[in-house]
């Protein structure tokens, strides 16, 4: 049977193309040992459900695991404490019966199909301080989908008894369970204020035993290169595997899903229309691609942003304004943003978290803009070819019409133009000159409140814009200096300076300059 990349279920390495998660299996393993209780949190398709299942396979043999997935439960599941405990017994003797004692087994089958009219976590629980008597083996309970519980309250109770009995098993040596596991897209906090609802937030989590769950899920360049190598054993395509592993990195900042998508693509795809496909130009044909499709990533990263408008603010703040944010666990913004994938942390610093990301975030605040909506700002997307000669993008005249239809537009820039909308109106312009057949993201060491480096890839060239508020001669110059390095760094020979002046008595216009052996063409509006 033909390998493929999966990028829905859960992945298997007889089946799919993996990046080899080992490391992070044994890391988890260390902690089973400790007997520590965590929760996997991370955002949505992330690998959680694909990890605890490779984790369970993982410890096949030396513990019994108990994997449990709340997605399967209803609403009415969770309406009672009787409720609750009757399906979660029915499903734990799913995956554990053949090893628990026959006289435990038949308490335990009360529980799920006796006729009590109430069945209690506190009895339950006792059930279950026998059971672990008696068991060869330690046991570990792993729940997938623990958002599914997030509005209700029998749920926040049964936390409470587990870390009860995680409390008692050190200061009285009661048997608990070895290790209980929780994978969520909330954290546990989280979950608590939303089932105690605002007139009654609670800080004091009934899960606040939790160890630090440091494992990084992400995929580096070495495991990707690893999963490509695999693929190209069997497919023999010539490809680069460090250059596009590279290229899949810097893009997603290994991100799984966002991984295993780009790779699918180019195999099932790009390469029914491009030879060869594992290529630059046919992963840049992919990234369009991923970017112009309806998936449930994307989908529930626009829900996000709908359900918090406080985090879009942020998030254009950090996009268009430059602005530099430290992290800091009083704000819930910025708890919700890394939580939800948007944001992580580097240095202290909250950045976007990869560069698919970011171009979807650019893409969506400019579709929703105003000025996009006007029948005057439409030029570029009127007739985009007279940007394209032969293939190949004019950026040049790109410049000079962007500066035409800026002075038709504004003139005399009003006190109202604050400085981010230049550049926001410069994306606008370029969006659609590009769209269909190249790719645009800002570079993010270079995105500060007075610059800001855009990178354009067309068909197989690259370009550098740098967009600079105009901060006097020096800064002037200190900027061709730091674009002539960053062409340095890209390995190209020209470079693009578009300035905003807001002096009435500025020079509108292109022209161009030497810097050492590069040549920059500056256009100042």
């Amino acid at each position: 049977m033909r390998k493929k990349f999966n990028v829905t279920g859960v992945c298997n390495p007889k089946l799919h193309y993996m990046v080899n998660i080992d490391k992070n299996l044994q890391q988890m393993k260390d902690m089973i040992e400790e007997g520590d209780y965590f929760v996997i949190n991370r955002a949505r398709q992330y690998g959680k459900t694909t990890t605890l299942c490779m984790l369970d396979n993982f410890l096949c043999g030396e513990y019994l695991v108990v994997h449990l997935d709340f997605q399967m439960l209803g609403d009415e599941d969770f309406a009672s404490e009787t409720a609750f405990v009757t399906v979660f017994m029915r499903e734990l003797l799913d995956n554990a019966r053949d090893d628990i004692p026959e006289k435990i087994l038949e308490k335990l089958e009360l529980f799920a199909y006796g006729h009590k009219e109430r069945k209690s976590l506190n009895e339950m629980f006792h059930c279950f301080k026998e059971w672990f008597r008696e068991t060869a083996k330690s046991v570990i309970l792993m729940i997938d989908e623990v958002d599914s519980a997030s509005n209700h309250p029998v749920f926040i109770d049964f936390l409470a008894q587990l870390r009860a009995y995680y409390l008692a098993r050190t200061s009285k040596g009661t048997p608990a369970f070895q290790s209980v596991i929780l994978a969520s897209v909330h954290d546990i906090r989280h979950l608590k204020k939303k089932v105690r609802g605002s007139q009654e937030i609670s800080h004091n989590s009934p899960w606040n035993i939790a160890a630090d769950f440091l494992v990084d899920m992400s995929f580096d360049c070495d495991g990707i290169a690893g999963m490509l190598m695999d693929y190209e054993k069997d497919h023999k395509t010539g490809m680069d595997v460090k250059k596009i592993a590279g290229l899949i990195y810097e893009y997603t900042s290994g991100y799984p899903y966002l991984v295993s998508r780009i790779c699918k693509l180019i195999d099932e795809q790009v390469s029914l229309h491009l030879k060869p496909a594992w290529t630059k130009e046919g992963f840049l044909e992919a990234v369009k691609l991923l970017l112009l499709e309806k998936s449930s990533l994307f989908e529930s990263l626009l829900n996000k942003l709908e359900d918090y408008p406080e985090l879009g603010g942020m998030l254009y703040e950090i996009l268009f304004q430059g602005k530099e944010i430290s992290y800091t666990m009083a704000s819930d913004a910025l708890i919700n943003a890394e939580m939800f994938g948007f944001l992580k942390k580097v240095n202290a610093k909250m950045v976007i978290a990869n560069r698919i990301f970011e171009v979807f975030l650019y893409d969506y605040f400019l579709t929703d803009s105003e000025i996009t909506k006007g029948e005057d700002y439409d030029i570029s997307s009127q007739d985009k070819s007279q940007f394209i000669a032969n293939g190949h993008l004019n950026m040049r005249l790109v410049l000079e019409k962007f500066i035409a239809q800026f002075t038709e537009l504004y003139g005399e820039v009003p006190e109202r133009f604050y400085e981010e909308e230049g550049r926001r109106l410069f994306l606008m312009f370029l969006r659609p000159i590009i769209n269909g057949r190249g790719n645009y993201y800002i570079e993010a060491q270079t995105r500060t409140a007075l610059r800001t480096d855009v990178i354009v890839d067309y068909g197989m060239e690259q370009f550098v814009i740098e967009l600079k508020i105009w901060k006097g001669n020096a800064y002037h110059e200190k900027g061709e200096r730091q674009l002539a390095e960053y062409l340095d760094y890209y390995h190209l020979d020209t470079g693009y300076l578009l300035t905003f002046n807001f002096n009435k008595k500025k020079q509108t216009g292109i022209r161009e300059v030497r810097y050492g052996d590069k040549l920059i063409v500056e256009a100042v509006v």
